[in-house]
């Protein structure tokens, strides 16, 4: 605790003190039910106060019924939520820890999808994403939104929470009033910043005076839009000051960008460098007497006590830190903050997760999202398990039965551990991937995994052991397209990256995979001064990367570096050239055939599960599992879940 002089010290916010530093800030979690609070919103949010959160926000609830922009949102303005929001405040408030809810109501960042009304906004203009014309809101209906975001605040006061906070950032009509890009009224709405504050000041008050002066009261701010006509740091500023000046309000939180046309800069990937937001909260608490919080992307405590230090804020926002580990409060405490399962900002399992409409989960962390599901007790025998493979379903196989007290040997066959995990961490901007592997590795050794590396194992050796079990965690090995033929200057991406082949002058990149595997390779070999040319079957290359938010920073780079991208084609087959390849592409939108002629092929396509060692054991005398790549080729998420899922049911 020694190395943190300011994150462990309490604050006061307004009638509140919070223990320490850190908030658990809100972010959706798609939990809800028929737009109700659930048991697992209670049991996510007191797993994160058990780990020591000095305060918590909850994820948004809708103060209006012509707010529904997703499906899973809480529908805070039906009064049958206070049960649900009582056994939240009661999980959490049993932690010792305060809790608010975030009210909010989308304006035109929605659609009518689920309501099947118009859609509210200042002004009438589309959203980029949603595309949809909303409705501008007429006086009568402005009142109605401010009383929304008063009924909504009673409800809360019901159900136990200890204050709300304003939503009026990156997804809200207020910051659709705000915004100069958004808001072209010409009534007392509209025009100068007083004007277009208007409504932030009217709800402020209204839900000031239904929780009374014991309650907190915070309002989260965009610090700079990112958009053309936007907000920009010194009208937040003004618009901090104007809720300062009301003394009404007790904190103001901080975002950067719109989460449509700027989400990428919301929940910045590891492609953003951390704390990338942090002039935001600099800037404002420059200027107001109030306490300010700061996001940014805080991956551990050092970063996060540093910026405290430095007085860009007073509080820090932890999201994805917490997501991934609940214990990262208590943890940076006892000193052992070497022992936080690190976010790696991948985005995979919690915002790409979201934006596929499922409940948010995390690759590092199998029980995000399942905390209300409890697990079964472990077997009373203890069980010799041997893992096979130090991939990531075989590590987190062999941490979850250790932990479980079982007796667990792990076999990896290279010198290191981390299966593929080290190769995709090798390329520009993916360095942080490989933590993935580092906080396995730190758990099997915290928990007393005997690992052996340089370690290849038959089925023969198995049998003699004689184990209680045996996990199969073997991964997967790269596998030829069927156009390809035996071209030696054809290869894999594992080839290039694990360095059996140097691709050199003029390089197609064949994208079949949609993800980090053609991009990132792509980029590596323009910063080798190779010419590269990406071609895919998909409308976009690396399409995959939009719900993980990296789509936009890879267009960017590949423009500068000078990638060429071409889509909608497929390989048809592949031949010699003297010492090139030419390649025959079909564009299948018209049928018509296309040709490249390069100086080497590199090959993003699927993968081939390397079970051999699986189907050897067939008939052993004990139980044998196999997971991960082995099962079939995946992404990560999916070996982390298996391993533990295998650990658990033993």
């Amino acid at each position: 605790m020694t190395r943190y002089t300011h994150l462990f010290t309490p604050l006061r916010l307004g009638p509140l003190t919070v223990a320490n530093r850190v908030v658990f800030s809100a972010h959706l979690t798609n939990y809800a039910q028929d737009g109700m609070p659930t048991e697992q919103h209670a049991a996510y949010y007191a797993a994160r106060a058990a780990g020591g959160a000095g305060l918590i926000i909850t994820e948004e609830h809708s103060t209006h019924l012509t707010d529904w922009p997703y499906e899973k949102l809480i529908h805070g303005f039906d009064p049958r939520v206070i049960p649900g929001y009582q056994r939240i405040t009661e999980a959490v408030h049993a932690q010792g820890v305060p809790i608010l809810a975030q009210l909010n109501h989308n304006g035109g960042q929605a659609s009518s999808m689920f309501s099947r009304l118009p859609v509210w906004a200042p002004s009438p203009i589309p959203d980029p994403l949603f595309r949809e014309v909303p409705k501008a809101l007429e006086p009568h209906e402005i009142r109605s939104v401010v009383d929304g975001y008063a009924q909504v605040a009673e409800h809360c006061m019901a159900g136990g929470f200890d204050g709300v906070e304003l939503q009026c950032s990156h997804s809200s009509i207020v910051r659709g009033f705000l915004s100069p890009a958004t808001n072209h009224r010409t009534d007392l709405y509209g025009g100068i910043l007083r004007n277009r504050a208007r409504l932030l000041l009217e709800i402020v008050a209204a839900v000031r005076a239904v929780l009374g002066s014991d309650k907190v009261l915070g309002v989260r701010l965009c610090g700079d839009e990112l958009i053309e006509g936007g907000t920009t740091i010194a009208e937040a500023v003004a618009v901090a000051q104007l809720c300062d000046a009301t003394g009404q309000v007790d904190y103001i939180n901080t975002s950067i960008g719109v989460a449509t046309a700027t989400l990428y800069m919301i929940e910045a990937s590891m492609q953003v460098p951390p704390g990338y937001a942090m002039f935001i909260p600099s800037a404002i608490r420059e200027a107001v007497s109030i306490p300010v919080v700061g996001v940014g992307r805080f991956k551990d405590p050092v970063q996060a006590d540093r910026a405290l230090q430095a007085g860009q804020a007073d509080l820090i926002g932890v999201v994805r830190g917490q997501i991934a580990d609940p214990d990262f409060v208590r943890k940076a405490r006892a000193g052992a903050a070497s022992d936080i399962r690190t976010c790696l900002s991948c985005n995979q399992e919690c915002v790409g997760r979201m934006g596929l409409n499922r409940w948010l989960g995390c690759i590092e962390n199998p029980r995000t999202g399942r905390e209300a599901i409890a697990l079964p007790l472990p077997t009373k025998r203890k069980q010799r398990v041997l893992v096979v493979g130090g991939g990531p379903a075989g590590l987190q196989a062999a941490v979850t039965a250790a932990e479980r007290g079982h007796r667990v040997t792990l076999f990896e066959k290279s010198e290191r551990l981390g299966g593929q995990v080290p190769v995709a961490a090798s390329v520009p901007s993916r360095a942080e991937f490989l933590d993935i592997t580092r906080n396995l590795v730190a758990s099997a050794q915290r928990t007393g995994v005997d690992v052996k590396t340089s370690y290849e194992v038959s089925a023969d050796f198995l049998l003699g052991e004689v184990p209680d079990v045996v996990v199969v965690a073997t991964g997967a090995v790269p596998q030829r397209p069927p156009w390809a033929s035996d071209l030696a200057r054809v290869v894999d991406i594992r080839d290039v990256l694990e360095g059996r082949a140097v691709p050199q002058g003029k390089v197609l990149v064949v994208d079949e995979l949609g993800f980090h595997q053609g991009t990132s390779v792509s980029e590596l070999l323009a910063d080798r001064g190779c010419s590269v040319e990406v071609v895919t079957p998909g409308m976009v290359v690396g399409q995959d990367l939009g719900i993980t938010l990296d789509l936009e920073t890879w267009n960017v780079k590949a423009e500068a570096k000078g990638i060429t991208q071409t889509t909608d084609v497929v390989p048809m087959g592949a031949a010699a050239d003297g010492d090139r390849v030419t390649v025959s592409l079909q564009h299948h939108p018209t049928g018509t055939d296309v040709t490249r002629t390069v100086d080497w092929v590199v090959c993003a396509v699927q993968q081939r599960a390397d079970d051999a060692l699986f189907h050897a054991l067939d008939g052993a005398p004990f139980p044998v599992h196999r997971i991960g790549d082995c099962v079939a080729p995946r992404r990560a998420h999916a070996a982390v879940i298996e391993g533990h899922r295998v650990a658990v049911a033993l």
